[in-house]
């Protein structure tokens, strides 16, 4: 049997990934919450509100196929920080450690960038997310300014500590 690493290809951002970025996500986010007026904004112009700020989006493909996506968006310059955002893995595509693929990618790329830390939002219902994030090194913080009306938890990675 194949180390499932090698079937799982983890790439940057390439325009012919964008609907792949929105329908992951959508999928995802519809099937526990609803769509907010934040996430169509980030989903319908990528370039435009993640990449064009110096930020980051990652895809896993399985087979040639985009099943995941994660993003980094620049949160602010100085100090550098990141959101880790729109982590989505397609349902066929789950349990194949994924979601612990791309985080881990994003956050050696926000590392590479010299980030201070990377923050993000999440839900409490979202229990394996939540444990996924703990075991890419993310704390629990009180959460300030949330994005959407659905967070509930916010977490950070701090790389100076």
């Amino acid at each position: 049997m194949n180390d499932i690493n090698n079937e799982v290809k983890i790439i940057a951002y390439e325009p012919q990934y964008k609907e792949a970025f929105k329908a992951l996500n959508e999928e995802w986010i519809k099937t526990f919450f609803v769509m907010e007026t934040s996430d169509y904004k980030l989903l319908d112009n990528p370039e435009e509100y993640i990449l064009d700020k110096g930020g980051y989006i990652a895809f896993a493909l399985l087979n040639g196929e985009a099943v995941g996506t994660c993003a980094l968006v620049k949160a602010q310059d100085e100090p550098l920080a990141f959101e880790l955002s729109k982590m989505a893995v397609s349902p066929k595509a789950q349990g194949k450690k994924i979601g612990y693929l791309l985080g881990s990618a994003l956050v050696e790329k926000a590392r590479a960038l010299k980030a201070e830390k990377v923050f993000l939002e999440t839900n409490s219902i979202l229990v394996p997310a939540i444990k996924l994030y703990e075991k890419l090194g993310f704390k629990h913080i009180e959460i300030t300014n949330p994005g959407y009306d659905r967070v509930d938890v916010q977490m950070e990675l701090d790389f100076k500590s």
